[in-house]
């Protein structure tokens, strides 16, 4: 899914770390770096944000790291009724878009982001919720 979501952005090579956790884990790191006391499905920490991150030579370029509460995203699959494969690419495409630079604070990024979720689940055959 990660692949799928840098090639629909026409991103070239690079790379990316992606943690799957606990809701303990993700609620830590989210209260630490978002400011929020609570649980959440995914977090996206992009090494492309604040000061620049320079590769050694001949390294690809590293997009940053997504995390995935999985506990989160078996309960959200089960309240929406779908499968947790389903869940877990929507997630993960997120956290890939969110270290790409794309948002969701204003109505009209999130519906770009939407927009491009949507059309990178379909890319790889799974419904978008």
């Amino acid at each position: 899914m990660a692949r799928i979501t840098l090639e629909h952005e026409k991103v070239g090579d690079c790379q990316l770390s992606v943690v799957v956790t606990t809701d303990a884990e993700i609620h830590a790191l989210n209260r630490r770096y978002a400011a929020e006391d609570k649980p959440t499905d995914v977090l996206a920490f992009s090494q492309e944000e604040g000061e620049e991150f320079v590769s050694a030579p001949g390294e690809l370029r590293h997009l940053g790291d997504v995390v995935i509460s999985l506990e989160t995203a078996e309960r959200q699959a089960s309240e929406a009724g779908h499968d947790l494969d389903a869940e877990m690419a929507h997630l993960l495409a997120h956290g890939v878009l969110h270290l790409l630079g794309y948002d969701h604070a204003a109505p009209d990024e999130e519906r770009e982001m939407r927009q491009r979720e949507r059309a990178v689940l379909a890319k790889a055959g799974v419904e978008a919720h």
